[in-house]
């Protein structure tokens, strides 16, 4: 039985946090809670609280078994883009640049193999 965990509005442009998704997809748990600790990518931190989410949901979902036991993994990762804040920067000559500030929602599906 799978558990699905999800983070909405996490404030990193959904590029960088694709590039953790990718590198997690279809790991077991426990190696790609391993991973995501060590990696020195600011977004890793988000993701591996995100992971921990989604197996507690399965160990509820699943009446206390527990997920060392049963092999689960990363089933499903993606990313979505969320909402994006419009600000604006001061340029030369009186202008304004636009900046974009992304933000993303990212669900997480863990099953056991």
């Amino acid at each position: 039985m799978e558990a699905v965990a999800k983070l909405r509005n996490y404030p990193t442009s959904p590029r960088k946090m694709r590039l953790l998704a990718d590198l997690i997809r279809g790991m077991e748990v426990e190696k790609a809670l391993a991973v995501l600790e060590h990696h020195p990518q600011h977004s890793s931190t988000p993701l591996y609280k995100l992971l921990r989410s989604a197996v507690s949901n399965w160990e509820l979902k699943n009446e206390g078994a527990s997920a060392a036991d049963s092999n689960l993994l990363v089933k499903t990762v993606f990313v979505d883009g969320g909402r994006v804040l419009k600000r604006m920067l001061p340029a030369p000559q009186g202008r304004a640049y636009r900046v974009r500030k992304r933000s993303n929602h990212v669900t997480i599906i863990v099953d056991q193999k």
